[in-house]
């Protein structure tokens, strides 16, 4: 694996980094986008009941907040939910605008990193073809091994870098699509939590 990593040339170093970084993104947004984590089940109907019983101070309103992403979401609007039904879902919003954005945290660089390790690639093609004509205009085609050694390095940077940006590009829409999911799941529970907060039950149900 070294030799073949030597052989790739200078250009091996910046992919692999690339590929660390990429694995790396991969495992903590795994961890991270946890449906436990981001939507837990039921929440609502806790939240509900505990409104309900006039047990919703701030403690309880941190505690909401800190537990996950919905209940960033839904603490926000409980937070002002005695300011009426537009002020609350405007403050649901906003929560919702930072929760997308902690949710997307990292895909950008993922996604970069998938554009660019082809082109990182592809420049260690050329890298490598310069080196091979250069050596032939040099000292001549009688030594193959010449020319073997520059469309090797061309070979095998080409390789690594779409090995690189395959699995980034597949997880990076993953994830994306997750979190799509995810941000419309939410806004349907809020919008809930909202009709119900304001006696509005047959709408919410």
């Amino acid at each position: 694996m070294f030799e073949i990593i030597k052989s790739g040339g200078w250009l091996m170093l910046p992919l692999i980094l690339c590929s660390i970084i990429a694995m790396a993104i991969i495992a903590e947004r795994f961890w991270s986008l946890q449906k436990k984590k981001v939507l837990p089940p039921e929440l609502v109907s806790q939240v509900w009941r505990i409104a309900r019983d006039n047990k919703l101070d701030d403690t309880t309103l941190r505690r909401l907040k800190s537990s996950s992403s919905l209940g960033f979401i839904l603490a926000a609007g409980l937070a002002n939910s005695h300011h009426g039904r537009d002020v609350m879902k405007e403050c649901v919003e906003e929560a919702g605008r930072q929760v997308v954005h902690e949710l997307e945290r990292f895909l950008n660089t993922l996604g970069t990193i998938a554009s660019i390790s082809p082109l990182l690639g592809l420049l260690g093609t050329v890298v490598g073809m310069i080196q091979a004509f250069s050596a032939i205009v040099e000292q001549g085609v009688g030594d193959p091994t010449i020319l073997a050694g520059g469309i090797s390095v061309a070979l095998i940077t080409t390789a690594t870098g779409l090995t690189v940006a395959i699995p980034s590009l597949i997880f990076h829409r993953y994830f994306e699509r997750l979190v799509d999911e995810y941000v419309v799941s939410m806004e349907a529970e809020a919008l809930k939590l909202i009709e119900i907060l304001h006696g509005d039950r047959e709408a919410a149900l």
